[in-house]
């Protein structure tokens, strides 16, 4: 065949050629048109007129048609495989950036939340493994069971069309997608999927269930044609509703982590086996991941007890010195006051015969009359500094709080009476016995009804008792007296002095007093409620502090 006879439709034959010539040509390829074997290569092989010259070529019975047919497509094969073995090569550096990536945030984690946000939006990100949806089952402590603990993914086509909108105009690498994704939506995704996870809960001895056999295999699966697969729980397939799904087992040192359930709910797009490679490699990185968070964690609650176990050391510590301390001044206090007493107790007898045998119109009766009451008021004051003192050792057993209210009310009656204060007491009915002090418990129950009747008369205390949760509470309201805050405040603080309600420890006393057996005492004055007095004793041993 005279090749110069022929004339060729393609330019393959031509050292030089023009855009309007070659229809394969286009803006920027002006390179090719003075170059003839890089265009032969790049752009006549694929070009329907050198297929068409090509084949008449073979037509001609030329003894080389067969062999550069051959050659052709050889060619074009080839560059085919090389073609598809570079795009895969493309995709395994993407692979394996991805899986460096995941790696270094992984690594360097210990919080369990984040650890569980990378994992799942590594899975389900377009720049990941691109799947719809996943679910992760975390083993308990005991290793009993799988329960559902977190799911990522969209529920519906408009939240997933929403949702690839705004992470495909975000342009965030994967560690700052999880960091959003926690701190934005973690809670919101697990409360949207808690209707499924909270029914995700497989046993550990269901050897039978697909999830279980893929860790006992330590293998991922993938599941095809769920619903007609007599392998697949067929509530599993329901509950998550589709016909494909993976399962990716979690081990770290032979323990059964969890593991992860993904699907193309929404795409419906077919899962292959090399999706299944490909995610195969992640899980064992993201296994080891969730179990050092899960130790750290539970290190941390650990350490957690320890401090508060050593701070409790430390206050027993403390205590222990405050009671020594206070012991001595309880005995060095009771010492002084015997010594105090005797002779006190002399002079005020004497004192009191004399003023009996003074006459009234004695100049010195007043006197007299002054050294007694100085007397009486110092022996006032010894008691209560022995009360102090047999304070700092509480004896608890449980008694009838009604009757020890009524008790203290027998022994105030003669004071109240001589007031012509009333005394008006409320029990409730069907109460459990307290655990208290009854010698500190009365001696605080008459110091303040007492020192609520000192120095008024033609009043009314109202006194009750109420179950309030596991406490009962003995409630005094007084609602003859108007105090200020200020006066309040010096109501309980030691020897201060109220206009109303004189001076001494009193009520501070009391105070001191119940805070040792843990029992809330409190007063309250509403400017226009008069005074309420709240004790709230326990109603079981475990309470004593």
């Amino acid at each position: 065949m005279d090749n110069a006879a022929v004339q060729w439709e393609c330019c393959w034959d031509r050292d030089l050629t023009s855009l309007e010539d070659c229809p394969n040509l286009h803006e920027g390829d002006g390179d090719l048109l003075a170059s003839r074997p890089r265009r032969f290569l790049e752009k006549c092989c694929d070009c329907d007129r050198f297929k068409t010259d090509l084949s008449r070529f073979r037509e001609s019975g030329h003894p080389l048609a067969p062999f550069f047919a051959i050659l052709h497509n050889d060619y074009r094969r080839q560059r085919s495989q090389i073609q598809s073995l570079g795009s895969f090569l493309d995709t395994k550096t993407l692979e394996v950036r991805f899986l460096h990536e995941l790696g270094s945030v992984l690594q360097s984690s210990v919080d369990l939340d984040e650890v569980l946000s990378v994992a799942l939006t590594a899975i389900t990100s377009g720049k990941g493994f691109g799947m719809n949806r996943a679910f992760l089952l975390l083993a308990d402590k005991e290793r009993h069971f799988l329960r559902g603990h977190l799911a990522i993914g969209p529920r519906s086509a408009e939240e997933a069309g929403r949702t690839w909108q705004e992470v495909s105009t975000s342009d965030l690498d994967l560690q700052h997608l999880s960091r959003a994704f926690r701190q934005h939506k973690l809670s919101a995704e697990r409360d949207k999927f808690q209707d499924i996870l909270g029914r995700l809960v497989i046993s550990m001895d269901n050897i039978h269930h697909i999830v279980i056999r893929s860790l006992e295999e330590k293998k991922p699966l993938l599941v095809q044609n769920a619903f007609q697969n007599p392998d697949v729980d067929q509530e599993l397939a329901q509950l998550l509703g589709v016909d494909s799904f993976l399962i990716l087992p979690m081990l770290a040192r032979n323990r059964r982590v969890g593991a992860i359930l993904a699907d193309n709910v929404i795409t419906r797009q077919p899962i292959t086996e090399d999706d299944l490679r490909s995610i195969e490699t992640f899980t064992f990185p993201v296994a080891f991941a969730i179990e050092r968070a899960s130790l750290y964690e539970r290190l941390q609650v650990e350490v957690t007890k320890l401090q508060d176990a050593n701070q409790r050391l430390q206050e027993q510590q403390e205590l222990l010195v405050r009671m020594e301390k206070m012991a001595l001044v309880g005995r060095i206090t009771s010492s002084i006051a015997h010594s105090i007493r005797n002779p006190l107790m002399i002079i005020g007898g004497f004192a009191r015969s004399i003023l009996k045998a003074t006459p009234e119109d004695d100049p010195k009766r007043g006197f007299i009359d002054s050294i007694v009451s100085e007397a009486q008021q110092m022996e006032e004051v010894l008691d209560e500094i022995l009360t102090y003192s047999d304070a700092l050792y509480p004896v608890r057993d449980f008694w009838d709080v009604n009757q020890l209210v009524e008790t203290v009310l027998r022994d105030i009656q003669e004071k109240a009476l001589s007031q012509n204060y009333a005394c008006r007491f409320h029990p409730a009915e069907g109460l459990p016995s307290a655990y208290l002090d009854y010698k500190q418990l009365s001696y605080c129950l008459r110091n303040i009804l007492v020192g609520t009747i000192d120095g008024l008369e033609n009043g009314a205390l109202e006194i009750s008792t109420r179950l309030d949760g596991d406490r009962i509470e003995i409630l005094i309201d007084d609602r003859s007296r108007r105090l200020s805050e200020d006066e309040l405040e010096a109501l309980l603080t030691p020897f201060a002095e109220t206009h109303e309600m004189g001076s001494g420890l009193n009520l501070a006393l009391c105070r001191n007093m119940l805070e040792k057996q843990d029992v809330p005492f409190l007063v309250v004055a509403p400017p226009d409620d008069g005074i309420r007095y709240s004790i709230k004793l326990p109603t079981r041993k475990e309470e004593e502090p």
